[in-house]
Order: C-alpha cells, then sequence, then structure tokens
C-alpha cells in the first residue's frame, strides 16, 4: 500500500517501528530501572501553603514494588489471565498496581474513580474481575456493589501512603476524614501498604508473552455500548513505541511529564505513563487537576512534556496568573481526545515556546494512530499522519471494502500493530468493527494528496466532554428510568470550556411535572458528573422520521440556530 505521509515524517521519525523479541509491557519499567535506577520515576506533590511537599520513587523503588505487589498478588490465588480492576486517580499507586498485576499474568481493567456504584457493577460483571485495587476512598463504593459481582478480593490503599512524610501528617490532622479517604477495611479485605511490606522483590517467575492479554479497557467504541476494548502486550508496546518515535527530541531519563491527564483513559496511560517510563523520565502525578498546584509543579519541576486534551491548555491560557509562571521548559504537548482550536495551539504555544500538535486515536487503536509532526510540518485542522507501521484509508460508509481516491469523504479505517484484538465477549461486535485486520473506526474523514487526514463529522452521536467520550444513550437509558420520563434524548451543545456538554430534551408521562434541578440531580446520582446533563429542555414530542427514530440531527440544528440569535 502507498503511504504517501511517511516524505512528511521528520528527521528520525523510522518507517516501521523495530520491536523487541519478546517484549512485554513490565520490560518497559525493567529496562529504564536497570539504566536508570537512581531517577525519579514518580514525584507526587501536595502543595502545602505556597509550598510543594513530594513523595518520590526512583526506578530501583519503582521496580521493587511492582514486584512486591506481583508476588502479593500471586500468593492471594491471582493466577495469569485473572481480571484485576484498579480504582484510582493517577498516584504511584496506579502505577504499581498496574505494572504490578500485569507481572503476574494478570489482565487489568483500569476504572474511572467518578464512576458510580450502578456504573462499577455493571463494568465488574462484565469483565468478571475477582480482584479489585483502590483507594480508601472508593473503598465503600466497591463493597455496596461486591454481593452483586464475583469480586472475591479488595485491597485498598490510602493516599497519603505517597505523600512526603510532612504532607502525609498534615493530610491526616486536616483532610483524611473530610475528603473520605479514613475508613476501617473488612478484616477479609487486605491493605495494599501491608501487602507490599510482607511481599517479596523477586522478580515473579510467570510467562508472559507479547500476544497474552494485558488490559480491556472500556470503551463506548463505534458502536455506543459500552464494552471492554481486548488489548494484548504486542498493542500497547508496540504503540508506546510508535510515540516513542514520534518525540524525536525526547532524551533518556531528562523528560520530565507534567502528568494531569488520567492513566485510566487510554490517552493517558500511553501518552504519559508509558511513554515516560519508556525514556526513565518523571512522572509529576496529579490525582486532580487544580490549576494553583500545577503552576507550583511547573515552577518547581520544569516538566518537558505535557500531554493533554483542549480544555486542560485553555484553563492554563485564560487563568489571571499564567503570566506569572514561567512555562518555558514545556517543548512538547500532545493534544488528543478532541479537536484542537487553532487559537488554543498559539495561544499555548506562545506561553511555552514548545511545540502543541493535534493527533488522533481510539481506545480500540491502543490508542494512538495519527500525529501531526512536532517538529516538522503540521496543518490546521488536521488529525495528522499515520505514525509508523500504521496504514490508513478512507473507505466508503456503506462499503468498508472500497477504498476512496485521496481528497474523498468517507469512513476512517486503521490498520496496525497497535489495533486491537476485538471486544470482551462481544464476537458480532468485533467482526463490524474489525475487517481483515483493518479498525472501522466509526468517523467520517477525508486524506489530501500527502496523506494528512482530518476528521470530518462523526459517524455516531458521540459527545466529547473535556476529553472524554461519551455516547448519549448511556444517559438516555438512566433517564428512561426516571419514573416521570416517558422518553428522552441527548445531544452535544458548545461549551467554552468542556468543548461539549450533554443536553436532554425529555417528554413527561402524562399528568407528570417535574423541574429541570430535579432532573439534573436524579441523574448526578446515577451517573459519572461529566455525564450528567447540564440543560433540560421539557417537550410535549420529540422529532421523529416515519419510523419513530428521533431526529437528533434537527435537535442540534435547533440549537445552533438558537446560538447564532443569541439565545
Amino acid at each position: 500500500m502507498e503511504r504517501p505521509w511517511q516524505k512528511m515524517y521528520e528527521a528520525g521519525v523510522p518507517a516501521e517501528i523495530d520491536y523487541p523479541e519478546g517484549m512485554v509491557v513490565p520490560d518497559i519499567l525493567e529496562r529504564a530501572a536497570a539504566r536508570f535506577p537512581n531517577n525519579p520515576a514518580t514525584i507526587f506533590p501536595v502543595a502545602v501553603g505556597s509550598r510543594l511537599l513530594a513523595g518520590r520513587l526512583t526506578y530501583r523503588d519503582l521496580d521493587l514494588a511492582t514486584n512486591r505487589f506481583a508476588n502479593a498478588l500471586i500468593q492471594l490465588g491471582v493466577q495469569k489471565g485473572d481480571r484485576v480492576a484498579l480504582l484510582f486517580p493517577n498516584s504511584p499507586q496506579f502505577v504499581i498496581a498496574y505494572l504490578g498485576a500485569l507481572k503476574a499474568g494478570a489482565v487489568v481493567i483500569a476504572f474511572n474513580p467518578v464512576y458510580t456504584e450502578h456504573e462499577i457493577e455493571r463494568q465488574l460483571n462484565d469483565c468478571g474481575a475477582e480482584t479489585v485495587v483502590t483507594m480508601t476512598k472508593w473503598y465503600p463504593a466497591i463493597k455496596q456493589v461486591q454481593a452483586n459481582t464475583r469480586v472475591t478480593r479488595v485491597i485498598a490503599t490510602n493516599i497519603k501512603d505517597y505523600f512526603h512524610p510532612v504532607a502525609a501528617l498534615l493530610f491526616t490532622l486536616a483532610k483524611e476524614e473530610k475528603e473520605g479517604f479514613r475508613v476501617k477495611l473488612d478484616p477479609k479485605d487486605y491493605s495494599f501498604k501491608l501487602m507490599l511490606q510482607h511481599s517479596n522483590d523477586a522478580k515473579p517467575q510467570v510467562r508472559i508473552a507479547p500476544d497474552d492479554i494485558a488490559l480491556l479497557q472500556y470503551t463506548g467504541g463505534t458502536t455506543g455500548v459500552p464494552k471492554g476494548a481486548v488489548l494484548t502486550h504486542r498493542n500497547l508496546v508496540s504503540n508506546c513505541l510508535q510515540c516513542v518515535s514520534w518525540f524525536t527530541n525526547a532524551q533518556e531519563g531528562k523528560e520530565v511529564t507534567l502528568s494531569i491527564i488520567p492513566f485510566f483513559h487510554m490517552y493517558g496511560m500511553m501518552v504519559a505513563m508509558l511513554l515516560t517510563l519508556f525514556k526513565a523520565g518523571a512522572l509529576v502525578l496529579f490525582p486532580r487537576f487544580e490549576i494553583a498546584q500545577a503552576f507550583l509543579a511547573i515552577d518547581k519541576y520544569k516538566p518537558t512534556i505535557f500531554p493533554g486534551v483542549p480544555a486542560l491548555y485553555i484553563a492554563f491560557i485564560n487563568h489571571p496568573d499564567v503570566h506569572k509562571h514561567d512555562l518555558r521548559s514545556i517543548k512538547a504537548c500532545l493534544s488528543g481526545a478532541a479537536p484542537l482550536p487553532q487559537e488554543v495551539q498559539t495561544g499555548f504555544e506562545m506561553l511555552t515556546q514548545g511545540r502543541l500538535v493535534e493527533g488522533y486515536g481510539m481506545t480500540e487503536s491502543s490508542p494512538l494512530t495519527h500525529a501531526n509532526p512536532l517538529n516538522g510540518e503540521r496543518r490546521a485542522g488536521s488529525i495528522g499522519v499515520p505514525v509508523p507501521s500504521t496504514e490508513a484509508r478512507i473507505v466508503n460508509p456503506e462499503n468498508a471494502d472500497e477504498v476512496m481516491p485521496p481528497g474523498s469523504v468517507g469512513e476512517l479505517a486503521i490498520k496496525g500493530p497497535q489495533v486491537f484484538q476485538g471486544y470482551w465477549n462481544r464476537p458480532e461486535e468485533s467482526v463490524n468493527t474489525l475487517r481483515n485486520g483493518w479498525l472501522i473506526t466509526g468517523d467520517i474523514a477525508r486524506m489530501d494528496d500527502d496523506g494528512f487526514f482530518y476528521i470530518v463529522e462523526r459517524k455516531k452521536d458521540m459527545i466529547i466532554i473535556g476529553g472524554y467520550k461519551v455516547f448519549p444513550r448511556d444517559i438516555e437509558e438512566e433517564l428512561f428510568k426516571h419514573p416521570k420520563i416517558q422518553e428522552a434524548t441527548v445531544i452535544g451543545i458548545p461549551h467554552p470550556k468542556m468543548g461539549e456538554v450533554p443536553k436532554a430534551f425529555v417528554v413527561l408521562k402524562a399528568g407528570a411535572s417535574a423541574t429541570e434541578q430535579e432532573i439534573i440531580d436524579y441523574m448526578s446520582q446515577n451517573v459519572a458528573d461529566y455525564k450528567v446533563p447540564r440543560k433540560i429542555e421539557f417537550r410535549d414530542a420529540l422529532p421523529k422520521t416515519l419510523i419513530g427514530k428521533v431526529l437528533k440531527r434537527q435537535l442540534v440544528e435547533e440549537e445552533k440556530a438558537k446560538a447564532k440569535q443569541g439565545a
């Protein structure tokens, strides 16, 4: 297949990645620890007044901790191929549990910490996890649903366990109980901290192969139904090597990554966590985004790499204190998960003097497939060109075997070593999404003559909220459970910071009455915060086709007309 995009690669980017024989994900850490044992791997800062106090782990510390966690899991009975669910924000514990579980031969499932109990239960039952590792703040939620799942082992850690000692003491006195981290564990459950203390740091004797499953990463995929994308060690290592090849100026042992983008999201897991570990860089970890603390971290640790989403960069650009801080250490930023506006790219580059470029990927592709060159030519509005060892083409949306010529608008299809194996326990949907090794993305796009790709529109009705991909169906299903609601549909409406937010159109049952706040409060109890509709519009009926399908496009156009009129 002709690959016109390869001539657009900057110097140093290979046409193909070179996959080391037998390499699996834990080897990324082990190689870094062998080369740079005393370099900082994780920096976990806490603001104390106007200062930052940080707990640190070197690469030797991190490698030994992951060995200890792996051996502890094996001692508890976790076997190769068992599913281990992680419910964490960014923290040293996430990195230890993630790599430790993989060293034990387990399959990792990374949960979003803002999931409701209902969402946690549904995902646990779908993946069949018997082991959950979580922070104490979310321990009560796990215990609430455990009886309805296959979970037999619950392991909990306190966020303060990897704080600087002074910060940990202050947290214990002032915040631990108030913020929900002080809990008493059931005698049948396990302390993460004690497990590591009583384990051994020898490398686990579990044989892991590149084609073993490493990860079940849940996504709405291309059809809107949450499901687990099956990703092997080969998929993840391949994409890590592809990312590494793109960051041509990254230096081993010298990079510092501002790790705000969450690791439980495929993009953060790869472009922040695994890429940094591969280059033996330092991860500056943020459990949640607080811009004042981020500014302090930039001042103190001088990050060089900052992967993010447009909403993050917008927050920095628009903050009144941004010019009080020197952001010029930041040299490379890859923006993903949502379209990057030109004014955001320009504004952030003026602040940093670094390069901010747009990329593209999907959970099903580990995730990165396309990116604009960091130091070469980039094109406004483009997601860039395919990364090394990746093929991409535009196909007829009605016939994926028909390849469209350059300039044509059609459906984006992708092929490469990073493309997933299919959906967990969903063979029919796997067949529909994978055609002869090609990932049919569901995104409508075009390719120019030089191999730059442009997303034209989404084939489905996905809403992208601050980088999170949300399907209206998830929200609609919960709306339909409300006893007063007869019909409901959800669309995305523009938002200056989040990109889009959900808006619900609701038809109440005959004789029923409800307020907008009542519906919003109900949804807040049943879906993650970012899925809660920000606006509710009550209607007597929803616009529909003759066969009864709701005309969402009509609603979208109505919203655009209102915005144009200043309503």
